[in-house]
Parts: C-alpha cells; structure tokens; sequence
C-alpha cells in the first residue's frame, strides 16, 4: 500500500482524539515502519532484503509506540492506538504490497517470513479503492470535525483553510425552515 494510503488510514484511527499534536503522532505512528525503506539509499540488494524487516515488527511497533505516547498528551490512548495502527500498516502491507513481498514480524528475534497467497500487487485496483475511499472519508470527517487530514502536514491555519475550503464546497447548505401561516382560528 501507498504511504499516503497508509498516512490517511492512521488519521482516521486517531481523528477522535482531542488534541491536534495527539491526532498527528498517531498519524505518523502508521507510517513510521516504512522508515526501512530509506535501505534503498544503500542500494536495491539492501533494500530488498531489509524493507519489511527492519521497522515491520513487533519490536520496531513497541518502540515506535512508546516513543509517540512519551510525547503524547493523552498517553494511554495514544499508546494503543499507535500500536493499532502500526499493525494495520502491516496488514496493509501483507495484504497490498505484492505476493513476493513477505514481512519478517519477530526479526531480530525470529527469522521466519510470512507470506500470504491472498495478497495484490501494489499498483492494484484494491489499493487504488482504498486510497479513493478514505480520500472521501477524511473529506467528511473534514467537515464534521472541523479538522483535516491536512492537518498531519500544514500549521494549525493550513489545517482550518483546508476545512474551510471543503465545508464551502461540500458542506451541505443550510437548510431553509419554512414556515406555514397559522390555519388555525379561533
């Protein structure tokens, strides 16, 4: 799966959450596992045999966790739920990232590989009905909520621009009471 698929899926784990700093480290917690896919800068053996290794397990998704809740505001809740969408990325990839693509989840522990016969390629018609799905979703949590996806990336005023442009365009118009003469004499 894309990381901007990936970026919005964790958003929308975390929107609920109170605090914008909270929301965002969530948001990053989902993609912070395809840190080993930087191994490409040494070359494509390495990152062929590291990316989905280094930072696609149970160890990396502990710290990674721990280090986002450290920094949280609501700990307990951001704890878990960095962890939840540290697995969902895996999932994602397990299942989007390709047939030959297998995830190594107790390394340094263990060195097995898992595999899954049930996955798609990454440029695949699943991964695009995903990524178009929670464009429209984050869309209407955009509008209810008063704070966007954008969020993640833009300061504070970007974000509320960015909600302000899609409740003008999107948001339903206020809709216009009618009020009936009183038939009703006495």
């Amino acid at each position: 799966m894309h990381i901007p698929t990936h970026l919005m899926l964790s958003w929308v784990v975390g929107h609920r959450l109170a605090q914008r700093r909270d929301r965002r480290l969530v948001a990053w917690a989902g993609v912070t596992s395809d840190l080993d896919g930087l191994t490409i800068l040494a070359g494509i053996d390495a990152y062929g045999r590291w990316h989905h290794v280094l930072t696609h397990g149970l160890l990396a998704g502990v710290a990674i966790s721990l280090l986002c809740s450290y920094w949280a505001r609501d700990r307990v809740r951001v704890l878990w739920l960095s962890l939840s969408v540290f697995h969902l990325h895996l999932l994602c990839d397990f299942l989007g990232s390709g047939l030959d693509w297998p995830i190594q989840y107790f390394w340094p522990i263990g060195t097995t590989f898992y595999h899954t016969p049930y996955g798609w390629e990454l440029d695949a018609w699943q991964n695009w009905i995903v990524a178009i799905t929670l464009l429209l979703v984050c869309g209407r949590i955009a509008i209810r909520s008063g704070h966007s996806v954008a969020e993640i990336l833009l300061p504070a005023a970007g974000d509320q621009a960015v909600v302000a442009a899609l409740r003008q365009r999107f948001a339903p118009a206020t809709p216009a009471y009618v009020v009936w003469p009183n038939t009703d004499r006495h």
